[in-house]
């Protein structure tokens, strides 16, 4: 058993000296046969991180900021915010009150561990792992005996730090609609999954099986268990993780159980449309409530229909799929328009100034379509991943890794304080989910890039790499070689240590095929005559997409080479006509990139600029611009990435331009 002497904490230092801290595994849990777990799981799967090189020119400086930057600064802000300390005076190491005004404040600390265990597997760093170390000893400190953790109610039950935060006895689960008692743990357990893919170690993830299986005793219909569901959903695909890992059912039986009793008012009293818990969840049909909650568990139901082949599951996550995308989504990818509930509005109702867009819907959604894509295989998923990964959420992040968004407008006035009491990013805020889900996120990128069966490789997106894992039987190295977003050509080797036949999948982007979304939402007012071609080792191929996809089957050798090439031309996009915030206007893109025009690059005539039918554009490259970009211009206007606007302080900006002409 490990011991530990420690610390100094208050001072950015988490000085931790471990006595006896040989990692041990947990052999009870470790030990459990997952072959079913597995083997009932997606057909398609991701290819690791680990066996991902990454080294592109546009995604790589971004994971290197959070692993240099970003992840160093949020333990500062964790650090002076008390977020270490509560863990602390929880486990009466320390005395005082809760510090932070957030009840799910304990989950900043979960993702910037899940985020830098991810850079871990890129990157090894042996000291940042000690410092992970030594956050997790802390977190541990905090966690009651028998295995509950939630920082504040362990502290003072009577006085959570929140106003907003009902007690009636104190005792737990009390509250469980707004306590995040149920929010903290499951975000504890996804991150505790990450660090020990990562690592190998097991001295978070036994924190974590300690709280499930608290969980697994206290939730259920028997006699002396508590009825409830989560208020915020997160912990569904924590157990669901924790499952696939351990092979343990009771975690699957328990995510299974919050999401069959979400809107079934003989469990608990229902919260109603904001948390997604106003009706049984197999019928839901539309996008409703909190954006993030509901991507969240959208992600934790298409696990139950891979996992459990539940076709009602399957079901009801495509009829809210289909919503969402054909009548929710800005041009950006980002969802949830309204600031009142940080919530999705009703159908069509998209506004610009106003948009909501939370960079952690945008997260959770790219976690949804990921799944979706392991269960169907099909592109239109990863047209939403890309889309939104380019534009909405990448949004959420300065270009020197410290000033943030929460909402990402498609419009700015320059008065309208958008961003929680503020026209530009923000350096932190009192509710920090957002910053820290970045950090969660971003390494994890390369895990997005290809995907697998036994004799298929999928592409899926476009990032120079170099990658070897296993396909089958074959030992399979692949890399490309792209200057991706900025033009469209990738050069892909392909070396099998010895000739095998297997299908590569490359994916044609939708904007490669004239369309800019799946459904009817978005449409480009011109389609391009461009289209994409592919050819190998030098012939052209005379192939067609087949579910967005240049399918490739034959012998592989080594030294084999395609080259991809998906015209780039700047696009008008019109939305459509239900969408009356954008009637007469057009969007400016570029490949997968969305534009904006901003007031210090069309200063003395920016609330006049329009489109006409006779208009034409052309893209430069600016070396020397929010850190290297492409800009499109005319004489009439400047436009630059989406993502990268709001590095040059507090100005106009819009997304949708006045379009005049037939």
């Amino acid at each position: 058993m490990k011991k530990y002497k420690f610390y100094l904490v208050g001072t950015f230092l988490l000085t931790l000296i471990l006595v006896s801290c040989k990692e041990t595994k947990n052999k009870e849990v470790l030990s459990n046969d997952k072959t079913s777990a597995l083997k009932a799981g997606y057909e398609i799967e991701p290819v690791n991180i680990q066996n991902v090189k990454l080294t592109d020119s546009f995604w790589l400086p971004i994971i290197k900021r959070v692993q240099e930057v970003t992840i160093d600064y949020a333990i500062k802000k964790c650090d002076e915010e008390g977020r270490f300390e509560n863990f602390l005076i929880a486990g009466k190491q320390k005395t005082g009150t809760t510090r932070g005004d957030m009840p799910f404040d304990d989950t900043d600390v979960y993702k910037i561990i899940e985020g830098a265990s991810n850079t871990l597997i890129s990157a090894p760093n042996p000291k940042l792992e000690r410092v992970l170390d030594s956050m997790i000893a802390i977190v541990k400190i905090g966690q009651e005996p028998d295995g509950y953790i939630t920082t504040w109610r362990t502290i003072n039950p009577a006085k959570p730090p929140a106003t907003w935060v009902p007690v009636i006895e104190g005792k737990r689960w009390e509250s469980l609609q707004i306590s995040h008692e149920l929010y903290n743990p499951g975000h504890l357990i996804e991150a505790a999954v990450v660090h020990y893919e990562a690592t190998g170690k097991t001295n978070f993830l036994e924190i974590a099986i300690k709280a499930a299986d608290m969980l697994v005793r206290t939730f259920g219909d028997n006699p002396g268990q508590v009825k409830g569901v989560p208020g915020h959903q997160i912990v569904e695909t924590g157990l669901l993780k924790l499952y696939q890992i351990t092979g343990k059912k009771e975690y699957l039986n328990l995510a299974k159980y919050y999401l069959d009793n979400r809107g079934n008012p003989k469990n608990h009293k229902l919260y109603g449309e904001y948390a997604q818990d106003h009706t049984p969840i197999l019928e839901q049909k539309e996008a409703v409530g909190h954006a993030v909650r509901a991507v969240y568990m959208y992600a934790g139901m298409t696990d139950i229909a891979a996992l459990m082949k539940d076709k009602g599951y399957e079901n009801a996550v495509n009829n809210l799929w289909e919503n969402m995308v054909n009548k929710k989504m800005y041009i950006t990818g980002g969802i949830g328009s309204r600031h009142d509930g940080e919530a999705f509005g009703v159908n069509y109702e998209l506004p610009n100034l106003t948009a909501y867009n939370e960079t952690c819907a945008a997260i959770g959604d790219v976690y949804w379509n990921h799944r979706l894509h392991n269960l169907y295989g099909t592109s239109k998923y990863f047209d939403v991943i890309e889309r939104t990964m380019y534009n909405g959420l990448i949004s959420g992040i300065s270009l020197d890794g410290k000033q943030f968004f929460y909402p990402n407008a498609l419009e700015a006035d320059g008065v309208y304080k958008s961003n929680r009491g503020s026209c530009t990013r923000q350096g932190w805020f009192d509710c920090s989910c957002c910053p820290t889900n970045l950090i969660r996120f971003i390494p994890s990128i390369p895990g997005l890039i290809y995907s697998k069966t036994n004799d298929v490789l999928y592409v899926n997106l476009y990032a120079s790499n170099n990658a070897s894992f296993q396909l089958g039987k074959a030992d399979l190295q692949i890399s490309q070689q792209t200057s991706y977003p900025w033009n469209g050509k990738i050069a892909i080797s392909v070396n099998p240590k010895k000739e095998s036949k297997f299908t590569i999948k490359l994916r044609v982007p939708g904007w490669a095929r004239n369309e800019v979304l799946p459904g009817d939402l978005y449409s480009y007012k011109k389609a391009s005559d461009q289209k994409a071609t592919i050819n190998l080792n030098g012939e052209i191929l005379a192939i067609q997409p087949e579910n967005g996809y240049f399918t490739i089957t034959r012998n592989w050798k080594k030294g084999d080479k395609i080259n991809l090439n998906l015209p780039m031309e700047v696009q008008e996009v019109v939305t459509n006509p239900k969408v009356v915030t954008n009637a007469n206007k057009v969007s400016l893109e570029y490949g997968p990139l969305v534009y904006a025009v901003e007031e210090m690059d069309n200063k003395t005539n920016f609330d006049k600029i329009d489109v006409t039918s006779s208009d034409t554009f052309k893209v430069k490259k600016e070396a020397n611009l929010l850190q290297g970009v492409n800009v499109i211009e005319n004489s009439k206007l400047k436009a630059i990435p989406y993502y990268s606007w709001s590095n040059r302080g507090v100005g106009k900006m819009k997304v949708w331009l006045d379009y005049k002409g037939n």
